[in-house]
C-alpha cells in the first residue's frame, strides 16, 4: 500500500492546475496528484471516486464558488487548502475556521509551509465544523460572528458576542470567554486585532489587550484600567486612550 498522500486540485484555469501540480510533484513526492478538475461538480466525481486526503480548491470559479463544496458532501472527510487570487475578507474567513490557504501566484516557499503541515496533520471529525463556521462566514455580509478554538484536545464554536478579551501571553493569544474559559490559540494578538478590524465591539486598548466594549464594567481614567465581566481586568495604554474612549462613546 502506497504511503502517499493523495491530492486533486481544482481550478478553472488550465495554467494554474498545471503549476500547482507541477510544483507539489516537483518538490513534494510524498503527495501524489491523482486528478484535476476545471469545476466543482467534476471535482465532487473525482473526490467520490478517489478519495483523496486534500484537495486543493479554487474560490472563484464559474457557477460554484470554491467553498460551496460544502453542499456536495455530507461529511466533509478530507484536508481543503484554499487558492486564490484575491488576499480579502475570504481570507479571513479562513483563518477564523483555521484553513490554510494559498495565494496566486503561489510561492514555493509558502507551498512547502503548507505541504509540511499537511504531511504532519492527522484529520479528524473535527474538521467538519470547520467547513461548517467557514460557509457560515462567507454567506454572511454581516461579517464573520463565529470562532472556532482549542478546547480540551478538541475543537469548539464560539459565538464572538461571548468573547470578553484577548490576552497576548508571547507568541500566542488568550481567549476569555462569558462563561470564564480561557483558550489558548497560537496565534498572535496582532492576528486576531486584523481579523476583527470591521468589528467595532472589539478594540485594541494595549500591546497585550483586545477587549469586547459589551462586556465592560467600569473603566478606571487614573488608573489606566478596564474592568470587565469575570473580574478581567485589562491595561489601558495611553497611546489607545483616545481609541478606546471614542469607541466607548459612539
Amino acid at each position: 500500500m502506497s504511503d502517499k498522500i493523495d491530492v486533486i486540485i481544482v481550478d478553472d484555469e488550465e495554467s494554474a492546475r498545471n503549476i500547482l501540480s507541477n510544483l507539489i510533484q516537483r518538490f513534494h513526492p510524498q503527495f501524489n496528484v491523482v486528478a484535476t478538475c476545471e469545476d466543482l461538480p467534476q471535482a465532487v466525481a473525482k473526490i467520490e471516486k478517489h478519495q483523496p486526503q486534500v484537495v486543493f480548491l479554487d474560490i472563484e470559479m464559474p457557477n460554484y464558488a470554491g467553498y460551496e463544496i460544502t453542499n456536495f458532501f455530507d461529511t466533509i472527510n478530507f484536508e481543503i487548502i484554499f487558492v486564490t487570487a484575491y488576499d480579502s475578507y475570504a481570507i479571513k474567513a479562513f483563518e477564523v475556521a483555521a484553513f490554510d490557504y494559498l495565494l496566486k501566484p503561489i510561492e514555493v516557499s509558502r507551498l512547502a509551509i503548507t505541504m509540511e503541515r499537511l504531511a504532519k496533520k492527522t484529520l479528524t471529525k473535527h474538521d467538519a465544523i470547520n467547513y461548517q463556521v467557514l460557509q457560515e462566514s462567507l454567506n454572511d455580509s454581516g461579517g464573520i460572528h463565529k470562532m472556532i478554538v482549542n478546547y480540551l484536545g478538541n475543537q469548539k464554536i464560539i459565538d464572538l458576542k461571548d468573547i470578553v478579551a484577548l490576552e497576548a501571553s508571547e507568541a500566542y493569544t488568550l481567549i476569555k470567554d462569558a462563561d470564564n474559559n480561557t483558550y489558548t490559540m497560537s496565534k498572535n494578538l496582532k492576528h486576531f486585532e486584523t481579523l476583527l478590524e470591521n468589528n467595532s465591539e472589539f478594540v485594541r486598548v494595549h500591546k497585550s489587550w483586545i477587549i469586547n466594549t459589551q462586556h465592560i464594567e467600569k473603566y478606571s481614567h487614573t488608573e489606566m484600567l478596564i474592568y470587565l465581566k469575570n473580574d478581567i481586568v485589562a491595561k489601558l495604554s495611553r497611546y489607545k486612550k483616545n481609541d478606546f474612549e471614542a469607541a466607548i462613546e459612539s
